[in-house]
């Protein structure tokens, strides 16, 4: 079975502002840009909460290594 886990983290190398959707996109296989526009129409209709949450993964989520496996 192996070491067989992925972990989420802020993409250095797919990233428009910090990365956090990037990261997501990764963890997830899903295209970054989808993530990102999942998260504008959130944002718009939760009145701005997207942007706060946006900016606590942003501290949370530590930065892609860079190492792979």
């Amino acid at each position: 079975m192996g070491n067989d886990y992925r972990r989420l983290m802020r993409s250095r190398t797919n990233r428009t502002i910090c990365g956090v959707c990037g990261g997501i996109g990764d963890y997830l296989n899903v295209d970054p840009v989808l993530i990102r526009l999942i998260w504008a129409i959130c944002t718009l209709i939760s009145c701005g909460t997207g942007v706060v949450v946006y900016l606590i993964a942003a501290l949370i989520m530590p930065e892609d290594d860079g190492i792979v496996g």
